[in-house]
């Protein structure tokens, strides 16, 4: 099994260059397959400028194979070469943007298949703001204002992105909504990898992740490891 990187938005830039990179070292190293889905970002239409975006990001931190793959809709979810570029890969990066098209596009589909296949052969499955939302359990979508279920890499368990702005503001209602899931509020230019010892997460970059289980806040800065 590989590992996940949970990031609170405010990506490719900044101290995300901390969970970014060791991302890349837990995948083997900056000669690896890396597969950025933008998918999250095709609603508005902005799935090329940020996806290039990503991999000029990635290409700045020494990483020599990087593509963002034209997977933005349920009919390239399901497109062959799409699925085996995934599941070749060793780094799999889910974009922010539209949360519950995401994990909508995904969701039975050959690439998301793909994408768990290459998981469950050490690859490092990513996903920044809606892109971590949607790998969870559970994922908020803000418009609908509803609960759904996700893709349940992170069980029982619901991403509060960009938490030290606007994502705190979610938590009340949530936790009264969802009492025995686990909400992780995880603040912008910052990572959490489930890289420490057995499986523990530890915390990268600029902030802090906040756990809200049992009526609990529980607070864990850079160096500070936990379970969810």
């Amino acid at each position: 099994m590989g590992y996940l990187l949970l990031e609170g938005g405010s990506e490719f830039g900044g101290r995300m260059r901390e969970p970014d990179v060791r991302s890349l070292e837990l995948a083997g190293g900056f000669n690896v397959p890396l597969r950025i889905v933008p998918a999250a970002a095709a609603p508005d239409r902005n799935h090329v400028n940020a996806g290039g975006f990503g991999v000029r990001w990635f290409e700045s931190l020494g990483a020599t194979d990087v593509e963002s793959l034209p997977l933005i809709d349920k009919v390239s979810a399901n497109d062959e070469e799409i699925a085996k570029s995934l599941r070749e890969a060793k780094l799999i990066y889910l974009l922010g943007g539209f949360t519950h098209y995401l994990a909508q596009t995904l969701k039975g589909s050959l690439a998301w298949r793909a994408c768990v296949e290459a998981f469950e052969h050490g690859a490092v499955i990513a996903g920044s703001s809606a892109g971590a939302m949607a790998l969870c359990e559970f994922y908020y979508d803000p418009y609908e204002k509803k609960i759904h279920e996700g893709l349940n890499l992170v069980n029982n368990s619901l991403v509060l992105p960009h938490h030290n702005t606007f994502g705190k503001g979610w938590a009340p209602s949530l936790s009264k909504q969802i009492p025995n899931v686990t909400l992780i509020g995880i603040d912008e230019q910052t990572g959490m990898i489930n890289d420490g010892e057995n499986g523990m997460w530890n915390v990268y970059g600029a902030g802090e992740v906040t756990l809200y289980r049992e009526g609990r806040v529980e607070t864990y800065q850079v160096g500070k490891t936990f379970s969810v």
